[in-house]
């Protein structure tokens, strides 16, 4: 049974098929000719890689020397990284140095105007006063007291005090409690604790430090409380609390002595003025006719 051809319809399939063929051609084509292109373009880049070799032809060699130039390059550039991280850290360490420097340049500047105070004056007041200061300013105690020994009672007694009133602070026997100790022994205590408590315990100090001369304890400074800046003893304190055991002690003694001779002479001088008196005549009343 042959197949029945409808008319026109033959044509149209033909044209249908040329077309899809023609347009794959074109797709064919397109493709070749981008397929060309990259082609030239490999090409012209071979062509000017040649032509750079036929125009330079050690260009090998400049690139070898090129390469070791960037490796001793990058060798000086970890040296100088090295050294700039050496010179770095000495820098640091010398800053360190120039503070600590700085520190004791400070502290030799507080101990020399302690130690002037304390002998600038003989007044008694007046170096106590001094002393209360380089223990206020220099040390930074809040609450304390200076005692000196009652050699009559054998015991130490307050005569000036910062943050309580001198009535407040008892006297204390030599040998009790640990201010007692420390008159006894001549030894300085130090509490491992220095936290600002709220509460005032006078029988238990932070610090006790004698005042010496020679090896007589001759008085002490007791300190209760820090100030809240302060909460630690440095090394600048303990050379304070050195000072004042030896210079406080001297110009305190010093002193003391001075007030003492002052006022015996004061009182000598009034005996020898009644004594060298000449006696007042009354009105009328005849001169007494020496003895003979």
């Amino acid at each position: 049974m042959t197949e029945k051809k409808i008319p026109g319809e033959w044509p149209r399939q033909k044209a249908e098929e040329f077309l899809q063929v023609f347009y794959k051609g074109a797709e064919f084509t397109k493709e070749l000719m981008e397929e060309n292109e990259k082609l030239r373009y490999k090409v012209m880049q071979l062509e000017e890689g040649t032509k750079s070799k036929e125009a330079d032809p050690n260009l090998n060699e400049r690139l070898v020397k090129m390469e070791k130039e960037i490796r001793s390059l990058e060798e000086d550039k970890e040296r100088l990284l090295r050294i700039h991280e050496e010179v770095e850290q000495e820098n640091k360490d010398f800053a360190d140095r120039y503070i600590v420097v700085q520190e004791e340049n400070n502290n030799l500047a507080n101990l020399y105007i302690a130690s002037h105070q304390l002998h600038s004056t003989l007044d008694y007041k007046e170096v106590l006063r001094v002393v209360l200061e380089i223990v206020i300013n220099l040390i930074g105690a809040e609450t304390f007291c200076l005692m000196l020994l009652d050699e009559k009672h054998n015991e130490m007694a307050t005569v000036a005090a910062e943050g309580i009133e001198v009535h407040q602070v008892k006297n204390i026997k030599i040998g009790k409690g640990t201010i007692g100790e420390v008159a006894k022994t001549g030894e300085s205590y130090f509490s491992q604790d220095l936290t600002n408590n709220t509460e005032l315990d006078l029988k238990n100090p932070v610090a006790c430090v004698p005042l010496k001369i020679k090896e007589n304890v001759i008085g002490l400074l007791v300190i209760y409380k820090l100030l809240v800046q302060k909460s630690e003893f440095k090394n600048i304190d303990f050379e304070l609390f050195s000072l004042l055991a030896s210079h406080a002690a001297t110009a305190i003694y010093s002193a003391k002595l001075y007030s003492q001779s002052e006022r015996k002479l004061s009182t000598i001088q009034g005996f020898l003025d009644l004594l060298t008196e000449t006696p007042q005549r009354k009105p009328g009343q005849e001169p007494e006719t020496p003895l003979t």
